[in-house]
């Protein structure tokens, strides 16, 4: 009976261990979810801090990835005859010295500034003759703020990011292989599951930290009040408008950092998870050989495990619904990273919205979205027991309907904003205006403006002047953000006599319509972001069931690795090259090199990038309906013995 009872309390001893390992590694997924949303989340604002293009924001993007190439295949092989958690704790704590030392990087430069004509009157008596151009009074030069980000320390965040990747390695692979290994046959999707639902509260509260800070000023804490009231001259909505993007990297270093301690205590490995009729199995049997297990393992040299490398590389190749599953994740991770990278910015350019703003409505309605699909198809999985072509099957049909509701987001646009010299002409006339001869006009050509402005003002009849300068304004009222510009020649030529020829500062807000617009987008993409989830977990479990046991850990970190390497580093760079091409207007440097875009050809934006992920996704359902084609007809020609293994 004594016997009895202790072989109870052992059983629940190492049950509760497997619970403790499943909280400690959902509170690690959620960190480093957390900080690799975050981090997209403040694209925008890291793009305009390092004065960037986003092509150079998309290869910053794609070092984590690029870091995960170096070790992933390595780690995910070696680290299954390894210990796991304590491979799983120092990952984590790599990442979190990554995410440090990008945060850090805001305190080793100076203040953000900007060009504006504002900075340099700071009396409120003293009226603007915005016309002759006070930038280029010479008089009025010690006084002039031109904009210079930091030149090339993005590098550091280039490496903070790269250092991430590297220490995500281990966690995925091995955590999941490590859940599959020690849990029932019949729980283990449902285990996945929740853990990739909890997962996705990190994405969530990512957006939403990210949502926090792009609303507080970039050098909030060590900035005096009269800078503070400078540096509201421009508000969120503007494209010069820099967030506080390093306080949410500090945040999620410390997530991260907390994340790495459990695994530092958990067991190498655990007995399997049984049934309740194999319940009176003796534990301490199945600790013996687990322990005999370890002492074997152990004594195993690093070249007798590389031996076998190649050869498993080589049998998960071969097995036909892997490596079609693979085709089709390659494809579905270019558009998922190119569409997330940059759908905050999307949001932005396209419908006028905040950077603030886009991150929270990201957070709140399209991540939850994804995180009930995704637990509603672990659920499908367990409660109607799945096979390996009904997973596929499944997860064909989302990825087909969301091929579908991508058609519908055609048609939800605005329209460019009314810009005088580049998507209108000074006499109103639509069009846009690629020549730089065309930012001039009869009525500022004598004003000495600068090409390289900007510094938007917005007239009553909605049109919107790269500067007071370009406008033509010969005075003003007011001070600081409520600053008025008045008699602008450039405006009274465009309207009838009697019309207001003042402009105020800021860039025109789009039309009305274009509200309604939006509302439409949002409801198509949190559908989309649905229906995809719903077949996430089907499709990863197929390729889990789909090779033999101990090829899962390998078979992990190579679609990881592959997917990563053919879509999450070339995607972020090949969607911001398209992106840029749209640029009608950039920032410049002080030392004269191109920055920053400050606005966008909005239909091209969108026809350029919809058009391309509406490619992606056909691709995508056209291997995957050949993949379940071919693997229906591979189990049906395999002999009964192993279509089982495969299933």
């Amino acid at each position: 009976m004594t016997a009895g009872i202790g072989s109870s309390f052992l059983y629940c001893l190492l049950f509760s261990v497997f619970q403790l390992f499943i909280v400690a590694l959902s509170f690690a997924y959620f960190s480093k979810a957390l900080t690799g949303t975050y981090m997209k989340s403040s694209i925008t604002q890291i793009e305009r801090r390092f004065d960037l293009s986003s092509t150079h924001i998309g290869l910053i993007d794609g070092s984590f990835e690029m870091g995960n190439l170096l070790f992933l295949a390595v780690v995910s092989h070696f680290g299954a005859k390894l210990h796991r958690p304590r491979l799983i704790a120092a990952g984590c704590f790599l990442m979190a010295v990554g995410a440090f030392l990008t945060g850090l990087t805001h305190f080793f430069m100076g203040r953000y500034k900007y060009d504006t004509v504002i900075q340099v009157f700071q009396n409120d008596n003293l009226s603007i003759a915005a016309c002759v151009d006070p930038l280029k009074t010479l008089d009025l030069v010690p006084e002039i703020q031109i904009e210079d980000s930091g030149s090339s320390m993005w590098i550091y965040v280039f490496l903070g990011n790269a250092l991430r990747g590297i220490g995500e390695t281990p966690v995925t692979p091995l955590g999941i292989s490590y859940i599959d290994d020690f849990a029932r046959a019949e729980n283990s999707p449902f285990y996945i599951a929740c853990l990739q639902t909890i997962t996705l509260l990190g994405p969530m509260f990512g957006f939403l930290l990210g949502s926090y800070c792009a609303r507080l000023y970039v050098d909030i804490g060590y900035v005096d009040m009269g800078h503070l009231i400078l540096s509201y001259l421009i508000l969120s909505k503007d494209s010069r408008w820099v967030g506080a993007w390093w306080m949410g990297f500090l945040v999620s270093s410390g997530l991260l950092l907390i994340s790495s301690i459990p695994f530092w205590f958990l067991p190498r490995s655990l007995p399997k998870q049984d049934g309740e009729e194999n319940r009176e199995t003796p534990v301490c049997e199945i600790l013996n050989e687990t322990e005999d297990a370890q002492n074997n393992n152990h004594n195993l040299k690093l070249t007798e495990i590389a031996k076998g490398f190649f050869p498993s590389l080589r049998r998960l190749l071969g097995t036909p619904a892997y490596f079609l599953l693979l085709c089709g994740s390659i494809l579905k991770f270019n558009a998922f990273i190119g569409l997330l990278t940059f759908k905050a910015k999307y949001m932005e350019q396209q419908f006028g919205q905040s950077a603030s703003r886009a991150n929270f409505l990201i957070g709140v309605l399209n991540l939850p979205a994804v995180a009930i699909g995704i637990f509603l198809g672990g659920l499908l999985m367990k409660r109607y027991k799945l096979s390996v072509v009904s997973g596929a099957q499944l997860s064909f049909a989302t990825s087909f309907m969301s091929y579908l509701l991508m058609l519908l987001q055609f048609g939800t646009k605005c329209d460019n904003i009314p810009i005088a010299g580049l998507t209108v002409s000074y006499n109103g006339t639509q069009g846009v205006l690629s020549s730089r001869e065309m930012l001039f006009s009869e009525c500022n050509r004598d004003c000495l403006c600068s090409a390289e402005e900007w510094d938007p003002v917005c007239s009553d009849s909605g049109i919107t002047y790269i500067s007071p300068c370009m406008a033509g304004c010969l005075s003003s009222s007011g001070h600081g953000k409520n600053t008025v510009f008045h008699n602008c020649t450039c405006v009274s030529t465009s309207f009838p006599a009697g019309s207001s020829t003042s402009v105020r500062l800021g860039q025109c807000p789009h039309a009305k319509d274009c509200s309604r617009s939006f509302t439409s987008y949002m409801a198509i993409s949190v559908l989309s972001s649905f229906i995809n989830a719903l077949g996430a977990t089907p499709g990863y479990m197929v390729i889990i069931r789909c090779i033999t046991p101990e090829l899962k850990s390998l078979a992990l970190g190579i679609q990881t690795l592959v997917t990563r390497t053919l879509g999450g580093i070339p995607a972020p760079m090949y969607f911001g090259a398209l992106i840029d091409s749209t640029c009608l207007k950039w920032s410049m440097k002080s030392c004269g090199g191109r920055g920053a875009c400050r606005i966008y050809n909005s239909d091209m934006y969108r026809y350029s990038t919809e058009k391309f992920q509406f490619t992606l996704f056909e691709q995508i359902c056209q291997k995957l309906l050949t993949s379940i084609i071919i693997v229906v007809k591979t189990f049906a020609d395999l002999p009964q013995s192993i279509s089982i293994l495969y299933f």
